[in-house]
């Protein structure tokens, strides 16, 4: 597999590709995978204003939320995980799939005093990514965090899109902070913030349509939820790090643990993944 290294919008990481011409690029920074590219399109939003600096957050692509989802707890917002360097681990990474790390050391254990290792597996495949997120407790003590696999998906225009799934599951409206059941199909008019139990008898799909495409993500159950996030032009207008009609183009929608914590034993793990397949009608 053609893996090299390289630079996109200023930030160090990885490229590969398949013969046909799909391509993924990871950033050494959080192993943020920051371009998806199939069948001639990038499928991953990027902040074309997005910091540089190797340790501010980089809005757009796939953050790596860990261990903390958001401000809900005492570490910096979304954790520290995406505004550190992981390596990647030559020896385990084949083929189209690579694998990326990060264990604690002095920075982390100054912020959050646990032993922990984690992995990112991308795997790139025709119309499709995979990526995979594991959590190993190397201490003695119960692991307790929460997270997600921020992604942000490139849109041409967010009030053509629509979204289905997850019908009938819980949903929580975080910016009027209501409750109610899912109706199926969601529609983006302004800011957006909605986090959703997903059934645990079944894997999690969304479908996110606009024109003629349809993108299909699934994710594992072990997450337990899903957020779906677009900031609407009041909110895009306050962030510095995104162009004042940026929610135009992007639209998030996470595999998540937000309103509870994952729990991993001493010398066990946890694993989740999300799945991204691209099919070109609805």
């Amino acid at each position: 597999m053609n893996l090299t290294t390289d630079k996109l919008q200023g930030h160090a990481g990885w490229r590969w590709s398949l013969p046909q011409g799909d391509s993924v690029f990871v950033a050494q920074q959080g192993a943020q995978v920051l371009s998806w590219q199939t069948g001639g399109q990038e499928r991953l939003y990027l902040s074309p204003v997005s910091a540089c600096d190797g340790t501010t957050a980089i809005r757009g692509g796939i953050p790596v939320c860990f261990p903390q989802f958001n401000q809900r707890g005492t570490l910096p917002k979304h954790g520290f995980a995406r505004n550190m360097a992981w390596r990647l681990v030559a020896e385990q990474s084949q083929g189209s799939e690579k694998v990326f790390e990060l264990s604690d050391n002095a920075q982390t254990r100054a912020l959050w005093p646990i032993q922990f290792k984690t992995q990112l597996k991308v795997l790139l495949s025709a119309q499709a990514l995979k990526i995979q997120l594991s959590v190993q407790n190397l201490g003695l003590q119960t692991l307790s965090f929460t997270g997600a696999l921020h992604t942000y998906f490139a849109v041409n225009q967010i009030q053509q899109v629509s979204l289905q799934g997850q019908a009938h599951q819980a949903e929580w409206d975080a910016v009027n902070d209501t409750h109610q059941k899912c109706q199926g199909q969601l529609s983006f008019n302004t800011e957006f913030d909605r986090v959703y139990d997903v059934a645990k008898e079944n894997q999690p799909t969304w479908t996110l349509t606009e024109g003629a495409n349809a993108l299909h993500i699934s994710q594992s159950a072990s997450w337990g939820q899903s957020v779906v996030w677009n900031p609407g032009a009041e909110k895009c207008s306050q962030l510095k790090d995104m162009p004042v009609d940026g929610y135009q183009r992007m639209l998030c929608v996470e595999a998540a643990r937000v309103t509870s914590s994952i729990e991993v034993p001493p010398s066990q793990q946890w694993e989740a993944w999300q799945q991204l397949t691209v099919s070109t009608s609805c």
